[in-house]
């Protein structure tokens, strides 16, 4: 059984690869050579007055892997004297994450590899997004308007230039340190112009994709400043306004975001920046969430945002690619793509590929399989 670390990975996993297995896997949902659950969270109080012990999780499994991604967080929902409004987590201390992702063999169910999740998860949401942009934006687009620049915002980048002859980035963050140092990072990365703007309006004027990648908890842009012909893609379903959906021509899910149970006390959907989570602890603690969205009729993946707007029903990519629903027709189209809802299927696809590469180029630490098995039936 091998122990992965992000270093690792950071040496084997390449964008263009990340892109191809995950696409390769979302195209056998539909015949069943690929499956997945969605992202499901779990509260619980923890030692903060202003915070709360959330566990998440998201499975997924196709051509022989199964992965299971696991986190322990404290998650604080901070306001910032500038008016801005975030999700904050670490394990123990601030600083320091625990995320890991577990791989099996769907083949004889031996237990193979433990992964951090650190890169490989910004690498996936990444090229997610990159998958998205290569089936709905236009294909002539050089220009990329992001939103964000943080680890997240990196990769989405990265994925983007795999899909495009991406020639320009214009970024926008609130820190300007932040934004200084992704364009002066990705500059070197991509060899692309990196344009820094002192505002959000000027980083998504007149580009070919729009982009936000943040861990914001309201709107970071406005829907009237979107443009004729623009692809847009998202990290966090809080950072876009309410109205947006109504600007878009073309909507394609990725998948799944949620899951279809009767909401109580207990079990409720789009709290804080959870898709559906369990919720323990008092009703005044469970206060320290965050609700619902408070925008009007803004709900994430629910009825009252993904299926307002153009269209009624939003389809998925697996639609798309069957030909079951049409992308972009024409240059003037705004389309979006909905980057959450195969989470775990992308662990399986690309936790799979990482473990085959480490075992190949023999660059993983190894520890005994029969530490993990035992003779007694649970």
């Amino acid at each position: 059984m091998l122990i992965i670390d992000n270093e690792t990975v950071s040496k084997i996993l390449l964008m263009k690869d990340c892109i191809r297995v995950q696409e390769a896997a979302f195209k056998k949902i539909p015949a069943g050579g690929a499956i997945h659950r969605p992202r499901i969270d779990m509260y619980y109080p923890c030692d903060r007055p202003d915070g709360y012990y959330r566990w998440g999780s998201m499975e997924g499994a196709n051509d022989g892997y199964f992965a299971i991604r696991m986190k322990s967080d404290v998650i604080t929902w901070p306001a910032e004297p500038d008016g801005g409004w975030t999700e904050d987590k670490h394990c123990r201390e601030p600083g320091t994450y625990c995320g890991l992702i577990f791989v099996c063999s769907t083949r004889n169910g031996e237990p193979l590899a433990f992964i951090n999740d650190g890169v490989l998860q910004h690498m996936r949401v990444g090229g997610g997004a990159g998958i998205g942009t290569k089936y709905l934006s236009r294909e002539d687009s050089h220009v990329v308007g992001m939103l964000g620049s943080g680890g997240m915002a990196r990769t989405f980048l990265d994925a983007f230039s795999c899909v495009r002859d991406i020639q320009k980035c214009k970024i926008y963050s609130p820190t300007p340190a932040n934004r200084e140092k992704f364009a002066e990072e990705m500059r070197e990365k991509l060899g692309i112009e990196i344009e820094v703007c002192d505002n959000p309006r000027d980083a998504i004027r007149g580009v070919d994709i729009v982009s936000s990648a943040t861990d914001s908890m309201k709107p970071v842009y406005d829907a009237d400043w979107l443009e004729k012909g623009q692809h847009v893609t998202n990290l966090g379903r809080r950072e876009m306004p309410d109205a947006v959906m109504g600007k878009f021509d073309v909507v394609i899910r990725q998948g799944t975001a949620g899951l279809q149970m009767k909401q109580t006390d207990r079990f409720q959907a789009e709290r804080g920046l959870s898709p559906a989570a369990y919720i323990g602890g008092s009703v005044e603690e469970m206060k320290r969430i965050p609700e619902k969205n408070p925008q009007p009729g803004f709900g994430g993946d629910s009825p009252d945002f993904m299926d307002r707007g153009k269209g009624g029903d939003k389809p998925d990519f697996a639609d798309l690619i069957s030909g079951k629903a049409k992308g972009r027709t024409n240059r003037d189209e705004i389309t979006f793509y909905r980057n959450v809802g195969n989470q775990g299927l992308q662990f399986s696809s690309v936790g799979g590929w990482v473990y085959e590469e480490a075992k190949r180029l023999k660059v993983a630490r190894e520890i005994p399989t029969e530490w993990f098995l035992q003779n007694i039936r649970d």
